[in-house]
């Protein structure tokens, strides 16, 4: 029996990924250890979003080979689907396995044996059109939160990204196996389940073909007994229909939250990007959305320095941000990926332009943040409090994603409780003195 160690990069999705990989593991009898426990296996799940996976994958190796020189290192993740060749050069690396291998690592620990020195990684990964099966993960790292994947690849060849070849084609699991999995997640005493996905939105492909809809998972979770909260991590403003917005409206766990990426608030530079959509409709999503749920909190994925777009359109993008009803951003600065389209397009934007309005949009997105907090002082909500503690105090987040501090008490800790918001304090949370001392049950 081993010692297996998981080291993750990236979103949501590696994060649940990793965690019921390990769980295969555990289930062969061997153990999940930390990273500095002096594994017998590092397994390090590795993202493509960023620039700097490269880096980040050779430090890690690095750290690997001081904690444990016999230590077998796999490598697996969009990183290793994109580029298996380049990273089997890495010195210390053991396994590279693409998108349709990965998921077999426990059943391949017997076979690990250290690369030679100077001898390349040995690679398993096969073309991304054979990652066309759907492995069922959640993470269950965190008690009070539980990271849900509901579907994996991507049909939307978005001009700057590399994800459908990184993943693969758009595909999801059953909503039977998913409300099972609900009910597994609820028996551990998780309070949150945040459903993810590659494209969340475009739920519903088994085998090729279309067979339920994202609205149809939905109203199914919403009857899951043991759970108090369902969050949707990120859906397409084209995909997020009248009718998800009014069942979350008036649902019994859904909570009034929606993470909707728009990437640029102009419609020629959308119209670059190949997004699916013009920015009055998503405008109309997020009218539509407060009109129904006005404290719903609404966050915004929004790329900067994108191929063509000019210091005109930059300012077009940021007054239509600007305008809109919406909570914060999560502000991406664009970086070159080979095999994408964006390549092709002209002018380039210059690097420290590219960071000038990346700091631009990180300003309006704390003010926007802040403005937000400040119109929700003197209402109240729910908070499931969490066991993060700074300088005395523990955090939880509202149903509505408000960042909650309130002083340290080890009962509160994985409970919803009802509060009143009070005042901001200086690191910009919401500051709560008392709360209702029976625990909310829906």
């Amino acid at each position: 029996m081993k010692k297996v160690a998981f080291y993750t990069l990236g979103c949501k999705l590696n994060y649940s990924e990793s965690s019921s990989i390990a769980r295969m593991f555990e289930a062969k009898g061997h153990s999940r250890v930390e990273f500095n426990e002096s594994p017998d296996v590092f397994i390090i799940n590795t993202c493509s979003v960023t620039e700097n996976a490269d880096k980040k994958c050779r430090k890690i190796v690095r750290e690997a080979q001081k904690i444990n020189p016999d230590g077998y290192v796999a490598i697996i993740g969009c990183y290793a689907q994109l580029k298996p060749a380049e990273i089997s050069e890495i010195p210390g690396v053991d396994a590279v396995l693409g998108a349709a291998e990965k998921f077999r690592l426990a059943d391949l620990v017997d076979t690990f044996e250290k690369t030679p020195v100077g001898q390349p990684a040995k690679i398993m990964a096969s073309h991304i059109d054979e990652a066309v099966d759907y492995h069922t993960s959640y993470s269950l790292n965190d008690r009070t939160r539980t990271f849900l994947k509901v579907q994996d690849g991507c049909d939307y060849p978005c001009s700057y990204c590399t994800i459908p070849l990184a993943r693969g084609k758009s595909r999801s699991d059953s909503i039977q196996n998913i409300v099972k999995a609900a009910y597994e997640i609820a028996a551990r005493e998780v309070k949150e389940i945040v459903l993810t996905g590659v494209n969340i939105g475009d739920f519903g492909i088994q085998n090729g073909e279309r067979r339920e809809t994202f609205l149809d998972l939905v109203k199914a979770l919403d009857e899951v007994e043991g759970i108090e909260r369902f969050r949707i991590s990120s859906i397409e403003p084209n995909l997020l229909t009248d009718e998800i917005i009014e069942f979350v409206a008036q649902s019994k766990r859904f909570v009034p939250h929606f993470h909707i990426p728009l990437q640029s608030g102009s419609n020629k530079v959308l119209g670059l990007m190949k997004r699916r959509y013009k920015r009055e409709l998503y405008a109309e999503r997020v009218a539509k959305i407060k009109s129904l749920m006005p404290d719903c909190c609404i966050g915004v994925d929004v790329i900067v320095g994108h191929p063509g777009e000019t210091q005109e359109l930059f300012e077009e993008s940021y007054r239509f941000l600007n305008e809109l009803e919406i909570s914060y951003l999560h502000v991406f600065t664009y970086s070159e990926r080979e095999n994408t389209a964006a390549l092709a397009i002209k002018p380039v934007v210059p690097k420290n332009i590219r960071a000038d309005r990346s700091k631009m949009l990180h300003i309006l997105s704390d003010k926007k943040r802040r403005s937000f907090y400040e119109q929700q002082v003197g209402k109240a909500g729910t908070v499931l409090f969490e066991d993060e503690v700074q300088d005395g105090q523990m955090l939880g987040f509202s149903e509505n994603y408000v960042r909650v501090s309130v002083k340290y008490d080890p009962l509160l800790i994985n409970e919803t409780k009802f509060v009143k918001y009070e005042q901001l304090n200086e690191a910009g949370l919401m500051e709560v003195t008392e709360v209702e001392a029976e625990v909310l049950v829906h």
